[in-house]
C-alpha cells in the first residue's frame, strides 16, 4: 500500500495509484546471455569438414583400388600355386633350391624391403624417406615361390607390403607431407587387410589398431574405411573369393564364457609359442650361417624332411586344416603343434609370406582339440581360436572380435570377444610386428613411452638394434 498524498488543497489526501513494477534488468540479461551461448552452425568450419571428408574418402578409394587390384592377383596365383603344388608332388623336393633363389633375390635386390610390415610400422611412426617400390614386387614373387614348392607360410604379410608400397608411390607421385603420408599407410594397411580377408570393418579397424599397442590412430578413420571397404569390393567385382563360413549361434550362458576364458589362456600360449620359436630359429640361423642366401636352402631341407615325416598336410597355407575344424571334425592337438612348427621353420629361415593365414589354422586346430577338453562345441571354439591366437600375436582384439563376427556371425560376438580380450592381454608384450609401438602398456607394467616390440624386448636402448647393423630376423619379427 502507497502513503496517502497532500496536494496543499485542504482535501482530503488521496492514494497515489499503484506504479508499474520496473523490468527485471536481471532476468533480461540472463536470458539473452543464454540466447547468444546457443550453439550456432559454423559454416566455415562445416564446409572444412566436408571438404575433408571427401579428400580422404577420394584418397582412400584410390588406395583401396590399389589394394583390391593387387589382393585379387595374390589370391588368384596363390590358387593356382598350390593347386600346381598339389598336381605335382615333386616340386616339395625343389623348395630349397627355391629357398636359394629366393634368399639371394632378396640379399641383391630387397635393401630395405628385407623389414617387409616391419618398415611400414616404422614409417608410419617414424617418416623417413619412401617405401621401396620394388617391395610390392619382390614379396608377389617371393610369396608364389614359397606356396609353389611347400613353404608354410600365409599371405597377409604379402598384401599389407603390396598395398604399402603401392600407396607410397601413389602418394610420392602426388606430393603428400610426412603427415598425410602416414595416413595413407595405416589406410593401406586397412585396404590390404580387407580385400585379402573379404572382411571390411575389421580391416579398417586392423590397420588403426596396429601401428601400436592399445592406441587406435582415429585420425586415419575416414581413409582407412574407404579403402578397406573399396579393397573388398574390387576383389569381389574382379570374381575373388573368400572361405564361406556358416553363421554359429551357440548358446551363450556363463559357463561358455568360462570355458572360453580357459582356452583363451591356451590360445595366447600358441600365439607366444609362434612368435618365440620364429625368432629363435631366425636368431641361431643368422649367427650359424653368416650368407643370407643359404638360410632357406637349409630350411627347405628340414621342411622336406618334416613333410616325408608328418604328412604334407602342413605345406603352404593349409587352408583344409582351418575348415575341417570349423567344420567341427575331430582334431588332435598334435595339428596346431605340427602347423605352427611348419611355419616357424619356413619364416625363421627366410622364406617370404605372411603369419596371418597359418595362425588362423593353428587357432582352429586348437580350438577344435580343446572342445573336446572343455565340453564346448567344437565349431565353436575353432571359431573362436581362429581370430584369438592373431589377436594375441598381433596385439589387435578389435579388430579381431569384429573379424570373428564378419565371418562366423553376430551370435559369436560374447566368446570371440572374450577370447580375443583374453589372449591379447596374456600375450605379453610380443608380436609377431617387432616394430610395433608400446603406446598403453598391458597391465602394470613399467615401459618407455613409444618404445617399440623389438626394443622392449630385446632391451637395449631405443637408438640400438639388435646385432651388428644387418636385420637380425628375417621374417620381421
Amino acid at each position: 500500500m502507497t502513503e496517502p498524498v497532500d496536494d496543499g488543497s485542504g482535501t482530503p489526501p488521496r492514494h497515489a495509484p499503484d506504479a508499474a513494477p520496473a523490468p527485471d534488468a536481471g532476468l533480461v540479461s540472463r536470458v539473452r546471455t543464454a540466447i547468444l551461448g546457443l550453439p550456432r552452425l559454423d559454416v566455415r568450419e562445416q564446409g572444412r569438414l566436408v571438404v575433408h571428408l571427401v579428400r580422404w574418402v577420394a584418397l582412400g578409394g584410390v588406395i583401396g583400388v590399389l589394394a583390391g587390384v593387387s589382393s585379387w592377383a595374390l589370391l588368384k596365383t596363390l590358387e593356382w600355386a598350390t593347386q600346381t603344388r598339389l598336381d605335382n608332388p615333386w616340386l616339395l623336393f625343389l623348395l630349397p633350391v627355391a629357398g636359394g633363389v629366393v634368399g639371394f633375390g632378396y640379399f641383391r635386390l630387397a635393401g630395405r624391403s628385407i623389414a617387409g610390415n616391419n618398415l611400414l610400422l616404422d614409417e608410419i611412426h617414424t617418416p623417413t624417406e619412401w617405401i621401396p617400390r620394388r617391395m610390392a614386387f619382390l614379396i608377389y614373387g617371393a610369396t608364389v615361390v614359397t606356396q609353389l614348392f611347400g613353404g608354410s607360410a600365409g599371405r597377409e604379410g604379402t598384401a599389407l607390403q603390396m598395398s604399402g608400397s603401392l600407396t607410397d608411390w601413389f602418394s610420392d607421385l602426388i606430393g603428400l607431407d610426412d603427415r598425410d603420408r602416414r595416413v595413407m599407410l595405416i589406410a593401406a594397411l586397412s585396404g590390404g587387410f580387407g580385400a585379402m580377408f573379404g572382411v571390411p570393418l575389421a580391416g579398417c579397424v586392423f590397420g588403426l589398431e596396429v601401428q601400436s599397442v592399445g592406441r587406435v590412430r582415429y585420425e586415419a578413420l575416414v581413409p582407412a574405411m574407404a579403402a578397406s571397404i573399396v579393397g573388398d569390393q574390387v576383389v569381389r567385382a574382379l570374381g575373388g573369393t573368400h572361405e564361406h563360413i556358416a553363421p554359429l549361434t551357440p548358446n551363450v550362458d556363463a559357463a561358455l564364457i568360462l570355458k572360453v576364458i580357459v582356452a583363451g589362456v591356451a590360445f595366447s600360449l600358441a600365439g607366444a609359442l609362434f612368435i618365440e620359436l620364429t625368432h629363435a630359429i631366425s636368431t641361431v640361423m643368422g649367427a650359424a650361417i653368416k650368407w643370407p642366401p643359404a638360410r632357406p636352402v637349409l630350411g627347405g631341407l628340414v621342411i622336406i624332411a618334416m613333410a616325408l615325416l608328418f604328412g604334407r598336410q602342413y605345406l603352404g597355407l593349409s587352408l583344409p586344416l582351418a575348415s575341417d575344424a570349423l567344420a567341427g571334425h575331430d582334431v588332435g592337438f598334435e595339428v596346431f603343434l605340427l602347423k605352427l612348427l611348419f611355419t616357424s621353420v619356413t619364416l625363421g629361415t627366410g622364406f617370404q609370406g605372411g603369419e596371418v593365414t597359418p595362425l588362423f589354422a593353428i587357432g582352429a586346430t586348437l580350438g577344435a582339440a580343446l572342445a573336446h577338453v572343455l565340453g564346448v562345441p567344437v565349431e565353436v571354439l575353432a571359431a573362436v581360436g581362429y581370430v584369438a591366437v592373431f589377436a594375441g600375436a598381433a596385439n589387435t582384439p578389435l579388430a579381431c572380435t569384429i573379424m570373428g563376427v564378419e565371418l562366423f556371425g553376430a551370435g559369436m560376438i560374447v566368446p570371440v570377444a572374450v577370447g580375443c580380450v583374453v589372449s591379447y592381454v596374456l600375450s605379453a608384450h610380443r608380436s609377431i610386428y617387432g616394430s610395433q609401438r608400446i603406446g598403453v602398456p598391458k597391465g602394470m607394467t613399467e615401459i618407455d613411452d613409444d618404445v617399440t616390440i623389438r626394443q622392449h624386448r630385446s632391451r637395449r636402448p631405443k637408438d640400438h638394434e639388435i646385432g651388428d647393423g644387418t636385420d637380425p630376423d628375417p621374417a620381421g619379427h
